[in-house]
C-alpha cells in the first residue's frame, strides 16, 4: 500500500510549464536585484524577530546571530573561495553544485601525508 503520493505526477501537470515553454530568464536588472536581496534581509529579520519575540532570551539571539553569521560565511566560501582561490575551473550554480563539487574533488583527491 502506497502511501505518499508520486508528487512528480503532480508537476507534469501543472499548467504553468506549457510544452516547448523556454525557461524564466535571470533577473538583470539592477532594481530587482536589490529588491531580491533586500526582501531576503526583511525575511531574515522577520523570522529571527519572531522566534525572539516567542522565546526572549539573550543567549538565543547570540546563537542565532552566530549561526547566521557561520552559514553566511559558508556560502561565500562555497562560491566566492572555491572559485577565485581554489579552483578557477568551478562555476558557482548553487549549493547543490557545491556538494556535487566537494564530493567529486573530495573522492579525486590524492591522500595527503609526508
Amino acid at each position: 500500500m502506497r502511501i505518499v503520493p508520486n508528487v512528480a505526477v503532480w508537476f507534469d501537470r501543472l499548467p504553468c510549464q506549457p510544452s516547448g515553454a523556454t525557461p524564466i530568464a535571470d533577473i538583470k536588472d539592477p532594481r530587482l536585484l536589490y529588491l531580491k536581496g533586500g526582501l531576503f534581509v526583511l525575511l531574515g529579520v522577520i523570522a529571527v524577530a519572531g522566534i525572539l519575540w516567542l522565546y526572549p532570551d539573550l543567549r538565543l539571539a547570540l546563537l542565532l546571530a552566530i549561526a547566521v553569521w557561520a552559514f553566511c560565511r559558508a556560502y561565500y566560501f562555497a562560491f566566492y573561495v572555491i572559485e577565485h582561490y581554489i579552483d578557477p575551473g568551478y562555476r558557482f550554480a548553487g549549493l547543490g553544485s557545491f556538494v556535487r563539487y566537494a564530493l567529486r574533488h573530495r573522492r579525486s583527491r590524492p591522500p595527503s601525508g609526508s
